[in-house]
Order: C-alpha cells, then structure tokens, then sequence
C-alpha cells in the first residue's frame, strides 16, 4: 500500500502534472523550432517541400551566384503560358518558377476591385509542375471593407476582431485554401506569397503598424497551417525596395522561409534597391521576389538583363531566386534574354534536381 500510495503522489503519475510537462514540451518545441532558421516555417512541411526548401538552403549557403528563374505568367483569368514561351523561344531555356495570382478581375469592375478566382492559376500551375517547374504563387487579396484593393481605408487590427471586417476575411481565406487544397491534393508544392509590398502604401494592407502585419500574416499563416491542414506551402516574405526598415513588418523565422525585396528599377545597387542589407541578416534564401526595369525602361523594351546579374553579383551577392513581372517586364520583352538566360549565373528548369518537381 506504501509503494502504490507513493506511486500515485509522484510527478509521473499526477493528472495536474501532465498537461503542464506537455505543454513545456511544446514550448520548448516552438522556441527550438523558431530558433533554428533552417526549419521549415511550418513543422509539418511535406517531404518534397522541405526537399525544395533544402535546395534554396544550399544554394544560399553556396559562396558560387547561381539563382534560380521566375516569370510571372499574369492575372487569374488571363495568365499564359505564352509568358514563359516567350522567354522560352528566345534563349531556349524555361525559367524554374511559374509566377501567378489568384487575384482575377470582372470585366466592367471599377478599378482594382479584386476578386479571387483560383481556377486557372491552378491550371497553370499543375502543367508547370509536371513539366518539371516550380510554382510561385501571390495573392493580391481583395479588400474586406468592400473598397478597392488600392484603396488604404481600415486599420489591420480591426480585421482580426470579431465583426464584419473579420468575417470577409476569414471568407477570402476559405476560397483560398481550397484552391490551395487542391494543389496539395495534386501534389504540388507551393512557393506562397501573400500580402507583399506591406511597407508600402499602394495596397489596404500596406503602410501599416508592422505589428499589425505581422499578426494579419501570423494569423494567415496559423489559419492555413493548423486549420486547414495545409503542408504544402513555402511561406514567401516580399517587402517593397526603397523603404530601409522593411525588415520591421518581418513575421518571423517561424512564420516564413524565403525572404526577398520586389524590386522596379534599371540600377543594380544598393543606393536604389535600399533595405536589402537589412534583409541579407536574416538567415533565409534572399532574392527578388519580384523585378522589372522602372517603368519597363524608358522607352520601353530597351533594358539590358545582363546588367542585372552584374550588378547581383557586383552588390547584391546573397542573392539566390528572382521573379521577373509580365509583359513589358518580361526579359524577351527587352534585350538579351538569350545571354541572360543561358547565363551559368541563372539557373533554369532543365537544371532542376531530379525529384524536387512533379517530373
């Protein structure tokens, strides 16, 4: 009777203990996990995502240039393939990353009222993935006041209270995740990037307390995450070049795992593509989440891509992935796509380690 007595009073077997050791465990867990930068931004990664990642990783920590290619193909609804055709025809060469959008618009809308069609994007994005791309996805969210998606009209805290604003939200973020899920359902792997250019004022997102921000992006984040049970995701983090503290609206090791600038500009250096130093500290794959000459170079189509991999590798040599924007972006838009495409600095979809994609 003593010695099941002294069993029952023990730590090992108190119900009271339990959850507490539990929940240390867990915590201790967390801070691990968020202390490590080369985690996986979510635990539960699938395989081949964290196969992806591991690949951005080496090449990060690699002392040779070589990045790895995008190219937005357009909007939901009027995304080509013909984007990437372009570039194709021009140098031979396919670039790694389809960029697209699940932001579409009706046709009669007033300006910038986003709608979310996941359709096509999806489309798009499971042929690219069997040929053996990859695929990097935005979201140009619409606004949940109703207003335009340029139009700067709430305050980011208002959105995560309970009431309209969240309700709208949470609306987009379920039509969201299930174009989401079905990629995952495919087996597609996703190069997530929402909410960009949040140190900017152009979208209702941007411009805002980087606090705010960063709860809207953590609470996306969790919502898919644990949610919605969605494991298919690398969380892209993209602020707008130009602002030097971007790095304040920054969600965290835990919540994102590659990072970048969107940079619009034909000068390669540090004193017009500002806030990448502080960027370059933070311990994950650092590219340009989105590029094209300013004003699609003046005039138009005139811009020389070799020029921005000389001045990468002249200024900005951590650099490791690009996305260069459509149209008059498009570097078989402007000259010598061919040279820049088979240059051994940039890295295309033939070069792709085996197993990485759905090829």
């Amino acid at each position: 009777m003593t010695r099941l007595r002294g069993r029952e009073t023990s730590p090992r077997f108190n119900p009271m203990i339990r959850p507490i050791l539990a929940l240390l465990a867990s915590t201790l867990l967390l801070t691990a996990r968020a202390a490590d930068p080369a985690a996986p931004a979510d635990a539960q990664l699938n395989p081949q995502g964290r196969a992806i990642l591991a690949w951005f990783q080496q090449l990060q920590a690699s002392p040779q240039l070589r990045l790895v290619s995008g190219q937005f193909a357009g909007w939901s609804g009027t995304a080509s393939i013909g984007e990437l055709g372009k570039i194709h025809q021009a140098s031979g060469r396919w670039p790694v990353m389809i960029g697209l959008d699940y932001c579409g618009w009706r046709e009669g809308d007033k300006p910038d009222m986003a709608l979310i069609d996941v359709r096509q994007p999806n489309e798009l994005a499971r042929a690219y993935w069997q040929a053996g791309g990859l695929v990097n996805l935005s979201w140009h969210a619409p606004n949940p006041s109703g207003a335009s998606l340029k139009t700067n009209n709430l305050k980011l805290a208002d959105v995560l209270k309970p009431g309209p604003l969240h309700d709208a939200w949470l609306k987009s973020l379920d039509t969201v995740a299930a174009g989401l899920q079905e990629l995952q359902t495919a087996g597609v792997v996703v190069i997530w990037r929402p909410l960009h250019e949040m140190n900017g004022g152009w979208f209702w997102w941007g411009a805002q307390e980087p606090a705010d921000f960063i709860a809207l992006w953590r609470h996306m984040f969790d919502y898919f995450t644990h949610k919605k049970g969605l494991h298919n995701l690398i969380w892209a983090w993209g602020p707008n070049h130009g602002q030097k503290h971007a790095d304040l609206y920054y969600p965290g090791d835990a919540y994102a795992d590659l990072i970048g600038l969107d940079a619009y500009t034909e000068h390669i250096n540090p004193d017009k593509i500002v806030g990448f130093d502080r960027l370059a500290k933070i311990k994950k794959p650092v590219g340009l989440t989105e590029f094209g000459p300013h004003g699609a170079s003046n005039p138009p189509g005139n811009f020389d891509f070799r020029r921005l991999l000389d001045g990468v590798e002249k200024n900005f040599p951590q650099l490791r992935h690009f996305l260069c924007w459509n149209e008059k972006w498009n570097p078989a838009e402007n000259h010598f796509a061919k040279e820049f495409y088979n240059d051994p600095r940039v890295i295309t979809r033939d070069q792709v380690p085996a197993g990485l994609s759905g090829r």
